[in-house]
């Protein structure tokens, strides 16, 4: 079974869009979309593992220039 998180991320003044671009060509980004708010781009990820998950976040997404900060929040199933 796959394990599934929502990444919100805050970009530097402009870069939103740019940064979603480039995060929808990491593989296991299921959609990564512009949105307002406190946070500029909101990202659906999968993965293998929770240990494949965190790796694609810290080598690939937290890598990209014009991202300041990421929260991951996994998805869980309560039912």
């Amino acid at each position: 079974m796959a394990v599934s998180a929502y990444v919100l991320i805050q970009t530097e003044v402009g870069k939103a869009a740019a940064v979603a671009d480039q995060v929808r060509e990491i593989p296991g980004v299921v959609a990564a979309d512009d949105v307002t708010g406190p946070y500029d781009v909101v990202v659906r990820a999968e993965a293998e593992s929770v240990d494949e998950l965190g790796r694609m976040i810290v080598s690939r997404l937290q890598m990209i220039e014009g991202i300041t900060r990421t929260l991951t929040c996994p998805v869980v199933n309560l039912r």
